[in-house]
């Protein structure tokens, strides 16, 4: 497991590194390797706050924590993880998974910062490159869920188009499917 600690507004200290560390293996029972770990120590006058993003085979975790211990915090949002990847293998078990295990890689292009002040017509502000997994619209909206996002696109897994599911505004989901003509 690769895990990167930052620490804000606080001093760096090797006891909270290797406690995070610790406290992070009891994931691994859960999700496969390679796992990438991201631990994010915030001190805000009395609050302390732990956030942790796991991504491993596919799948990215988030979770924040904030308390008035950083160790309390940590054991929080660690305990917040492990319910979140139990609840994600009990609905794997569910699902049938598919075994193409292939993934499609999306690109954007950017406009350059330096262009964005003479335009007048609204401009891409911001890219991200996304490896788009193949998997039915119940495995994408659970997969939105545990990344607590409003929409997500992904690969169907038997008709291999790139779908979109989304939140809708009354709390239940869409989908959208391209059509062919």
């Amino acid at each position: 497991m690769q895990i990167t600690t930052t620490f804000r507004h606080m001093e760096q200290s090797e006891a909270l590194k290797s406690y995070a560390a610790e406290k992070l293996e009891r994931v691994k029972k859960y999700i496969d390797e390679p796992i990438t770990a991201q631990v994010f120590l915030t001190v805000e006058k009395i609050r302390h706050i732990a956030e942790v993003t796991l991504t491993a085979k596919g799948i990215t975790i988030k979770a924040a924590e904030e308390t008035n211990d950083m160790y309390a915090a940590l054991d929080a949002v660690i305990d917040k993880i492990e319910r979140q990847l139990r609840r994600y293998k009990e609905r794997l078990k569910e699902h049938k998974p598919s075994a193409d295990d292939r993934a499609l890689e999306i690109q954007k292009s950017v406009v350059t910062a330096e262009s964005i002040e003479q335009r007048t017509e609204p401009v891409v502000i911001r890219s991200k490159t996304i490896s788009i997994k193949p998997m039915s619209v119940e495995e994408a909206v659970m997969q939105m869920d545990l990344l607590h996002k409003d929409f997500l696109v992904f690969t169907d897994a038997s008709t291999e188009a790139i779908n979109v599911v989304y939140r809708r505004k009354d709390g239940n989901y869409g989908l959208i499917e391209p059509q062919r003509k």
